[in-house]
């Protein structure tokens, strides 16, 4: 069964969510003191709500420097993950660039090596870690999939617009279905650049969600769908999803 939930950044957004009726939201666990400190706010409005909640990790900084990701990074994602579990969470996204255009070969090595030791550690918290795509096409995750069975992805199709003649989540679905545990949807106007990953509801942007929400259904996807939107747009965002899956 496909579930759809919202995305909420602060606290004030999980409320927001949670009034809108979703069954989950995904949240921020970014800052461990942060989020320690949130702990029982966090659990009381899961309980107040009825709703469970995702995990969203930290963009990881430079993404090519390795002594950070290695001596800081990895450390806090798993002080993370582990704060995860006591929230009852079950599946987090995470951000590691490794897009084999214009990462270099050992950069690559190394990260896999993190990534895997990431994905053992999310295991032994009953965390399913998914890889989300931000510039990287299916070949660039196929490679990350062989070296880490256990390893799954978050489509982004607001990401697969960008920096792409056609939107890379069809090649995400013909090439790595099996792979793909969580979806986010958002549009936008195409661009090449951060500043156009504009988290527009859908409709407002350029994006072929019937197309690609077509497809997504006919491979049988049957799992979790986040809206990266402000919460006001996504009541519109969900007419759009239910209409096409």
């Amino acid at each position: 069964m496909i579930t759809v939930g919202g995305r909420a950044h602060t606290i004030a957004e999980i409320n927001k969510v949670g009034k809108l009726g979703y069954p989950f939201a995904e949240i921020n666990i970014d800052d461990p003191v942060r989020v320690k400190e949130d702990i029982a706010v966090l659990r009381e409005l899961k309980a107040s709500y009825d709703m469970y909640f995702l995990a969203h990790y930290p963009n990881e900084g430079n993404p090519n420097d390795l002594k950070n990701l290695r001596e800081n990074f990895l450390p806090r994602l798993k002080q993370l993950i582990a704060y995860s579990a006591d929230l009852d969470i079950h599946k987090g996204t995470m951000h590691f660039w490794m897009d084999k255009r214009w990462t270099d070969a050992s950069v690559i090595a190394a990260k896999i090596e993190m990534l895997a030791e990431l994905v053992d550690f999310a295991e032994t918290c009953e965390l399913v870690l998914c890889l989300e795509n931000l510039s990287a096409q299916h070949d660039s995750f196929s490679m990350f999939f062989e070296a880490i069975p256990n390893l799954r992805m978050t489509m982004d199709i607001g990401h697969g617009e960008l920096l792409s003649k056609e939107n890379t989540a069809f090649g995400f679905m013909e090439n790595v279905f099996s792979k793909i545990a969580h979806v986010h949807v958002h549009d936008n106007l195409g661009g090449n650049s951060v500043k156009d990953d504009l988290h527009l509801a859908l409709g407002d942007g350029i994006v072929d969600y019937p197309r690609i929400l077509a497809l997504l259904k006919e491979k049988g996807y049957q799992s979790t769908i986040t809206m990266e939107v402000k919460p006001g747009d996504m009541p519109r965002t969900l007419k759009v999803l239910k209409a096409y899956i």
